[in-house]
């Protein structure tokens, strides 16, 4: 049995618990990306947007886990930060050169304290 649930479609199964993939259409309404290149050009593009936008931007690249693929934390100088999912940590590393921000494993530096006092400051509001 299937229903929709917050933009996600969700399996009962039998012993009641949740599986599911995100819906085709996202909680926005808009399409979801069709190809691997489609969202490589999404992510690049919202990236871009983000930086363009903001002061002091840098980008941390977030290993793979076994529930996560690879992704990619742009942090701006006010510690406002977006997320996406990248191939690989190299593939990370291209993008941020090509985005002309300095590039960090956060495994190696961590998390700029400026994120999260960000959100401190955003769960206050």
């Amino acid at each position: 049995m299937r229903t929709a649930t917050r933009g996600y479609a969700v399996r009962m199964g039998i012993f009641g618990g949740r599986s599911g993939k995100k819906n085709a259409e996202t909680a926005a309404g808009a399409a979801a990306p069709a190809s691997a290149r489609e969202a490589q050009a999404d992510t690049t593009r919202h990236f871009r947007e983000f930086i363009a936008s903001r002061p002091e931007c840098e980008a941390f690249v977030e290993p793979a886990t076994r529930v996560t693929q690879t992704t990619m934390v742009i942090v701006a100088g006010t510690g406002e930060w977006t997320r996406r999912k990248v191939p690989d940590f190299k593939a990370g590393q291209k993008l941020a050169k090509d985005l002309g921000v300095p590039v960090f494993d956060v495994n190696l530096s961590g998390y700029p304290s400026r994120m999260r006092e960000w959100d401190q400051k955003q769960r206050r509001k």
